[in-house]
């Protein structure tokens, strides 16, 4: 697992860095969709998380789902395009998951990609994600997640 200033990446995900979420192939051509450890320690403790409804389109790019802390309230953008097959109901009824387990019971969705196979590629593997998050955190001036 790469650790960055504090925060965990596991190795097993795919990150799209620029927007603080992983991805987690789960079979049957569907993927986990979740928010990074740096998503919630910029975000600060959850106090709401709206995911998209199961059925809903999601477009490249957009929100599938709203996130709110006591100091944000923003979208969680997926990078692939499809539709939302499950949300996490756990997450619904209990935001602080996304802090303690962002990458366990922490996850928002699992969306049905249109586009897997042009996203995947773009997405970067666990294993060399921590000199890309290093970059953007020096950029953005994020010191880190706390201990």
């Amino acid at each position: 697992m790469a650790i960055v200033r504090g925060c965990n990446l596991p190795d097993d995900l795919l990150y799209d860095v620029e927007n603080h979420t992983w991805f987690k192939e789960v079979g049957d051509g569907n993927v986990r969709l979740g928010m990074t450890t740096i998503a919630t320690a910029l975000a600060g403790n959850l106090v709401a998380v709206t995911p998209k409804k199961a059925g809903r389109a999601v477009e490249a790019g957009k929100s599938c789902a709203t996130v709110e802390s006591g100091k944000w309230v923003g979208p969680a953008k997926s990078a692939a395009a499809g539709t939302i097959v499950t949300v996490n109901a756990d997450l619904v009824n209990k935001p602080s998951l996304a802090n303690s387990d962002p990458y366990g019971e922490g996850w928002l969705v699992v969306l049905k990609p249109t586009n897997w196979d042009e996203v995947k590629p773009t997405l970067t593997p666990g294993a060399q994600v921590a000199p890309k998050y290093e970059a953007k955190m020096a950029a953005d001036g994020f010191a880190g997640c706390a201990p």
